[in-house]
């Protein structure tokens, strides 16, 4: 009972990315009125569970990395200071990058306990932050292209391409929830993994470990944050930046949707190396941050067109200080724990001293 207790900031933390991240997924479906708030949900509700149970262990090991959080206190108050930041955000609808404050309460907890950074995994994962929005420009920009001559070509008519449209973003919405739930699940349950493990379980044919179960934890938080506090983000996401035409938001979903793969899949890691290709990091990224750079990959793709570029100096100014809001949040709050509530929160690293000694025996002359 009192590993729920503490586990209950991850699912906090999950309901804060359901809220704000997931959201992102069918933000511009739902921004274009071509699928309704409550079908979005429970699409993505489902899809997000799924991703985090079967795909859901790519990206822990990376985060891991940049700090083993080694007692459940600490993970307890890292994932809540985390979580808090993100809902402040979310309360200023801003969709901002749980990654992001993952990362930051990580660091935070590494200053506090006085461990170093791993500055090898903090510079891969930061690297993601510029590289995944550019790369989801980059594909919605070609996508956008292609669709548009396909359609010229076609000559669709409008009944028939609305029809399609609105089970188009349904299909990729699926696909981008798996992706969200394979790749940001790390973010929720990730510090969790090695202080709160859970036994193997086995249901009517169905086995499941300890870390998986640790992760169907997470993913229903993430579905209970989208179905109660998402929709006031999804409307910024989906209007706020560029005004998007129904295709277009299936262009920016679809393109999201493979940025968030990428950086997720075991599978694809596993067949590039072993053709001795360069690999993808396996990394948590922010969907708030691929949506954006696929929104503003449209707007590019119309030639710079309708950008609002006030909103988007508002969502990049979170970018920038989510992560240190909740480093800071984080050393606060574990200094808090230890000190004024008596929780250890880091578990002191046994030192053994070897010691050589020379004895020296006296023996008499004579």
């Amino acid at each position: 009972m009192l590993i729920l207790l503490f586990l209950s900031s991850g699912l906090f933390l999950g309901w804060s990315l359901g809220a704000n991240d997931a959201s992102n997924i069918f933000g511009t479906a739902v921004g274009t009125r071509m699928v309704k708030f409550s079908t979005a949900a429970v699409v993505a509700s489902i899809f997000v569970v799924l991703g985090a149970v079967i795909s859901g262990a790519g990206t822990t090991h990376t985060l891991g990395k940049l700090g083993a959080v080694n007692m459940i206190a600490g993970a307890f108050m890292v994932a809540l200071a985390a979580a808090v930041t993100v809902l402040w955000m979310t309360r200023l609808s801003l969709p901002v990058s749980t990654s992001q404050a993952i990362v930051g309460a990580i660091v935070g907890w590494n200053i506090f306990a006085g461990k170093a950074t791993d500055m090898g995994a903090l510079t891969k994962i930061a690297s993601t932050w510029v590289l995944s929005p550019i790369l989801a420009a980059a594909f919605s920009f070609i996508f956008f292209l292609l669709f548009k001559k396909l359609l010229d070509f076609w000559k669709i008519h409008i009944f028939r391409l609305d029809a399609y449209t609105r089970i188009g973003l349904i299909v990729v919405g699926a696909f981008g929830a798996y992706s969200l739930g394979a790749n940001n699940i790390g973010n929720v349950m990730g510090v969790f993994v090695s202080v709160a493990p859970f036994e193997d379980l086995s249901i009517l044919g169905f086995s499941m470990n300890g870390v998986q179960q640790l992760f169907l934890l997470g993913g229903l938080a993430i579905a209970v944050g989208i179905f109660t506090y998402s929709k006031r983000v999804m409307l910024t996401v989906g209007t706020g930046v560029v005004k998007l035409t129904p295709q277009s938001a299936l262009v920016v979903v679809l393109s999201q949707s493979i940025v968030l793969f990428l950086f997720a899949s075991k599978g694809l890691e596993g067949w590039l190396l072993a053709h001795n290709l360069p690999t993808i990091p396996l990394v948590p990224v922010s969907s708030s941050q691929v949506v954006i750079g696929s929104v503003l990959g449209i707007g590019l793709a119309n030639g710079g067109r309708g950008i609002q570029f006030k909103v988007l100096g508002r969502i990049a100014s979170g970018w920038v200080t989510t992560p240190i809001i909740a480093a800071v949040l984080s050393f606060i709050s574990l200094f808090f724990l230890q000190n004024v509530f008596d929780q250890q929160v880091v578990k002191p690293m046994d030192h053994t001293v070897n010691h050589q000694t020379t004895i020296i025996e006296n023996v008499p002359h004579g």
